[in-house]
């Protein structure tokens, strides 16, 4: 059991580092580029969004998370779920370069022909890399995964900024991407042992395809809900009001999607060898929510109440408009690591059928609410993703109660206090950042603000997490 903490502390860091590392520097490219493209180029982009992400899932049908599971893998498993990846992206491409010209009139965007039949090669590039990432993700190798990626980001980002400055327009946004693709499925190939054979099984497929292809349906439910919003944005509105929303959901998503990708993508294989122990599983489960949620709330409602400040400075007034929705998605986005950890149970179980009965139905639900608010424009239906996400952890919660005894309840008692000293923290530094005249001061001031009265109120009511916290700086210096 000591190997396996070493191994989980190591993985932490290097997916720690991996994340951190990477979005960071495509976060800070974003930046960069955002100053010099239009809020109109990256809803463009935007517009093409749903199509790449669904056909992902298709490519994937759920085999990664199936071969990470499957304690007594083999390489025929790793080479059947490699042919089958490659050839269904060759279909999915093909399908969607004879349907452009649909999507671009369905859009009323002729630009968007000649873009996805371009942009829509990810598809391809991408699923020769999947089996490599699934066995070093079984391993939590993510050293190897850190070193692809930090590359392909840079030198993408490099691309990206050239471009841009050049007047590519939204051609920017398609060739950086390309390219951090290109790359990073080139370097874990070079950089990974694995290599395909010249074999393909139907028992194999069939074995994974029962487990997969629940979380592949799971996967392509959430995918389309996911993104829907900017279909229906950039459908019913215009590409501007889209690309606004676009980076609004980029700048909630930075911390809330990386956090939550370091905690699955190192416990999901560490959890699933002792899946059978309740007790454990409840243990530490309960503590990572705690810690996800010390980690998360501050960060998002600190990002929701220093919203105008940091946009305008960033990326400049042009993208104003792009601060207002940033607050209710903050709100959404932090309940979005709770969420994912309780789902992330149902896999560790094995429950994907479970796993998907509860996606249909929140989908319904979240499908209804989406219709509601659309006549009332953009902010409107921000409003309502927060709604639906709170009515998902509902959900979601009832039925981690049910096998593990950890409940909707039970969690709440658990997070709370840090949510209450979030909300605290907010109202001081939302209303005192308006108080300044510049935006770097409001930026200042407002961060120094949070964090003080973060900290002082977590240490004044002894925060256990706070106290772990200190321990692991501790212990690390001690080293």
């Amino acid at each position: 059991m000591e190997s396996l903490k070493k191994k989980t502390v190591r993985g932490v860091a290097w997916s720690t580092v991996d994340r951190l590392s990477v979005e960071g520097i495509k976060f800070l490219v974003m930046i960069i580029i955002a100053r010099k493209l239009s809020p109109s180029d990256y809803g463009i982009v935007g517009m093409l969004a749903i199509f790449i992400a669904v056909s992902d899932s298709l490519i994937n049908s759920g085999f990664s998370q199936a071969l990470i599971r499957k304690q007594d893998r083999t390489e025929v498993d790793n080479s059947t779920v490699f042919y089958f990846n490659v050839v269904v992206s060759l279909l999915l491409y093909a399908v969607l370069y004879f349907v452009a010209p649909a999507v671009a009139e369905f859009y009323e965007e002729p630009l968007l022909k000649p873009v996805m039949r371009v942009m829509c090669l990810l598809i391809v590039i991408t699923s020769f890399a999947i089996v490599q990432r699934a066995l070093l993700t079984a391993n939590i190798d993510f050293k190897t995964q850190t070193k692809a990626s930090a590359i392909a980001s840079l030198v993408s980002g490099a691309v990206g900024v050239y471009l841009a400055y050049h007047g590519y327009g939204v051609w920017t946004l398609v060739y950086q991407q390309l390219t951090n693709n290109g790359l990073n499925t080139l370097l874990l190939w070079l950089l990974s042992k694995w290599r395909p054979q010249l074999t393909f099984s139907w028992h194999s497929f069939q074995g994974l395809f029962s487990f997969g292809s629940k979380l592949m349906m799971v996967g392509l439910l959430d995918t389309i809900y996911n993104n829907l919003y900017q279909l229906v944005i950039g459908k019913f509105y215009s590409s501007s009001s889209l690309g606004f929303f676009t980076r609004a959901r980029h700048f909630a998503e930075f911390p809330a999607s990386n956090v939550t990708m370091i905690l699955q993508r190192v416990t999901y294989p560490v959890l699933c060898t002792i899946q059978e122990d309740n007790d454990k599983l409840s243990t530490i489960y309960r503590r990572m929510l705690k810690l996800s949620a010390f980690a998360m709330f501050p960060i998002l409602t600190g990002l929701a109440a220093v919203s105008y400040s940091l946009v305008d400075m960033l990326i400049g007034e042009k993208w104003h408009e792009a601060a207002t929705l940033l607050i209710p998605i903050c709100f959404s986005m932090m309940w979005y690591p709770v969420n994912s950890i309780n789902l992330n149970l149902l896999q560790v179980k094995g429950r994907s059928d479970l796993f998907l009965k509860i996606e249909i139905v929140k989908k319904i639900m979240g499908l209804s609410i989406l219709a509601a608010t659309l006549p009332f424009g953009v902010l409107i239906m921000c409003y309502g993703i927060v709604l639906s996400t709170v009515l998902s952890l509902l959900i979601n919660t009832y039925y981690t109660g049910v096998m593990i005894n950890v409940g909707f309840i039970r969690q709440m008692r658990d997070i709370m206090p840090t949510f209450l000293v979030c909300v605290v923290m907010f109202a001081a530094v939302y209303y005192v950042q308006f108080l300044m005249g510049s935006s770097w001061l409001s930026l200042v001031v407002g961060i120094l603000l949070g964090a003080a009265i973060f900290f002082s109120l977590t240490y004044i009511f002894r925060f256990s997490e706070l106290e772990e916290l200190f321990t692991i700086i501790k212990n690390r210096n001690g080293k």
